[in-house]
């Protein structure tokens, strides 16, 4: 079947008239290399060749365009209306002259992208070398270092961050909800497009110190292409971590020798990372000390020579009923304001310190709450902390008190007997408010029904136990109506509530006591403390070795936070409770276990 004519359109392009398609025989091409038609056109004669286009200057513009139309791989079956919409290669300088200037330029195409490239390539290996070129440590972060601490970004002082694309990608999925880690996602999302707004090459990093935070001295950088896989095969490439550690191990081989490591807060993730010759750490910024046993347990024993150095020169007075000491010494300068001091020996001291001033201390004795005389709602003070703690919590100038201890010390016995003798009988404050996590030991046993206080009351056994410790008179049964009385007068004073509703309140002239305090964030810490108003008391209650919240530990729960920052102010106490007083079982499995 005859090829048709050529339309008109294509037609008044070559400048003819009437150009059968016959004469045009198409050919293959592969690659970039065309294959002569079957007639077989020798090298000198191909379409296309430079010693074609010297020999045949003279040619027309139409032929070239016919014979670069030979490069044109058309089915047989095509309409003409498709070849004409072709785009039709020009072999020739004659050729882009004779074509339209729109050709001429779709012709300079590809020369434009590959310059652009070469531009891109050029900008990567600037990008390579700025982060190259630092001495710093180069800090690549996991997405539950993100999620942990939304600050994290700016902690890393002088050492430069990178962010891999997946741990964008993670931060992404987990942005959505109302938990603490979808706040926290949305919050790490905010500082980055704050960071990101006004920079226009982020190849070349972006200062951390950009929105005011001065410790930052370091740049962001972002994973902007791809990086080939450098793991063992036996590590499937799908898997975010993977992923993750691949990135580690490309900057580790592309930056070498500058130091890359790898942060974050899953055990696993660093182990796989260590045994690929990877350096891995954990998120320490969070922990407030790394060993637990150099918290500040707000008791300070004397040395035996205590008088010897600072009994010279000793100032006494007495005001208000309690007996001050002014006291001259080198160890005065390690004091601390409302730290308890004792001294057992001839001449034993128990005092609290209620003023500093270089090697001049200022010491005030204590109330003995361990006498019958002095109970606290029938409850008395069995061994020497637990009669510090009572004084930190009957002192009205205390406004928050923070009480570590194991299970059976007191804790919240004594928290519970002060708030109710100053709440009911000095009349010092309005009502008892009292919160805590509901973080379960166990499975979760679902949602529960009633209102606030009803869904609040399982988590609230030891309110009760004490409670009923409180309330049992001589226990001898005599006067059954008396306690229930008492019972519902202590019940209408004492309010349970959830810490999904603290935000934006404000409580006033209240006792507000937060147990299991262990289980809380730094960040849930202070939302609960910053919601005290005027006159109003905070204790926090609880025990750094009974965590049960993940990822918290003991040096970064939001209770070590409190005990290390609150230290010395003068408006705050704290007490470690040494000794349990529950029942010799409980003493002697708290000791075993």
């Amino acid at each position: 079947m005859p090829l048709p004519k050529l339309p008109t359109r294509l037609a008044s392009i070559l400048n003819v008239d009437d150009i059968s398609i016959d004469a045009v025989k198409p050919s293959r091409v592969i690659g970039d290399k065309q294959l002569g038609s079957q007639t077989g056109n020798k090298k000198g004669n191909e379409p296309g060749s430079r010693s074609n286009n010297k020999s045949n200057n003279k040619s027309s513009a139409s032929d070239n365009i016919l014979r670069g139309m030979q490069t044109v791989v058309m089915p047989s079956h095509e309409s003409p209306q498709a070849l004409a919409s072709a785009e039709l290669p020009s072999t020739s300088s004659d050729a882009l002259t004779a074509s339209s200037p729109a050709k001429a330029a779709s012709a300079r195409i590809p020369q434009q992208q590959s310059q652009q490239g070469r531009r891109r390539s050029k900008r990567s290996e600037t990008s390579v070398n700025k982060i190259g070129e630092s001495g710093q440590k180069l800090f690549v972060l996991d997405t539950n270092v993100l999620l942990h601490d939304p600050s994290s970004l700016f902690r890393f002082q002088e050492h430069d961050v990178y962010l891999p694309m997946m741990t964008l990608e993670e931060l992404d999925h987990q942005k959505k909800g109302m938990s603490e880690v979808a706040r926290n996602a949305r919050q790490v999302s905010r500082s980055l497009d704050a960071l990101v707004h006004d920079s226009s090459h982020l190849d070349e990093g972006v200062l951390l110190s950009h929105l005011g935070n001065k410790d930052a001295k370091g740049k962001l950088f972002f994973q902007s292409s791809a990086i080939l896989n450098a793991l063992p095969p036996d590590l499937p490439i799908g898997i975010a971590d993977n992923q993750i550690l691949a990135v580690v191990k490309s900057l580790q081989d592309s930056f070498a020798p500058r130091e890359v490591v790898l942060v974050s807060k899953d055990i696993n993730m660093r182990l796989k990372a260590r045994m690929l010759g990877l350096a891995a750490e954990d998120y320490f910024n969070d922990h407030v000390l790394e060993d637990s046993d150099l918290l500040y347990n707000g008791v300070l024993a004397l040395p035996d020579n205590f008088w010897t150095r600072h009994g010279k020169d000793i100032e006494s007075w007495q005001q208000g009923g309690t007996t001050f000491y002014r006291i001259n010494g080198p160890l005065c300068s390690q004091f601390l304001v409302n730290q308890f001091v004792y001294f057992e020996g001839a001449s034993p001291l128990y005092a609290q310190v209620r003023e500093v001033n270089g090697k001049s201390a200022v010491l005030a004795t204590l109330r003995d709450y361990s006498h019958a005389k002095n109970n606290v709602w029938g409850v008395v003070a069995r061994n020497r902390e637990q009669n510090f703690a009572m004084n930190l919590l009957l002192n009205p100038d205390c406004d928050f008190v923070t009480l570590l201890g194991q299970a059976g010390t007191g804790k919240t016995l004594m928290a519970l007997a002060a708030g109710l003798t100053q709440v009911l009988e000095t009349k010092r404050y309005s009502e008892i408010i009292i919160t805590r996590v509901t973080v379960s030991v166990g499975e979760d046993i679902g949602f529960l029904p009633g209102t606030e206080e009803e869904k609040m009351l399982p988590w609230m056994g030891a309110l009760e136990d004490n409670l009923e410790v409180l309330n049992m008179g001589d226990g001898d049964g005599s006067n059954e109506w008396g306690r229930a009385s008492t019972m519902e007068l202590i019940r209408s004073r004492i309010k349970v509530k959830s810490l999904n509703f603290m935000r934006g309140r404000t409580f006033l002239n209240k006792y507000l006591i937060i147990d299991e305090a262990q289980n809380l964030t730094p960040k849930q810490m202070k939302t609960l403390i910053t919601r005290a108003g005027p006159g109003t008391k905070v204790v926090c209650l609880g025990n750094i070795a009974q965590i049960d919240t993940p990822y918290l530990t003991e040096g970064s729960s939001g209770l070590t936070f409190v005990v290390d920052r609150f230290k010395g102010w003068p408006h705050s106490g704290h007490v470690t409770l040494q000794r349990g007083e529950r029942s010799r079982l409980a003493d002697y499995a708290g000791e075993v276990l």
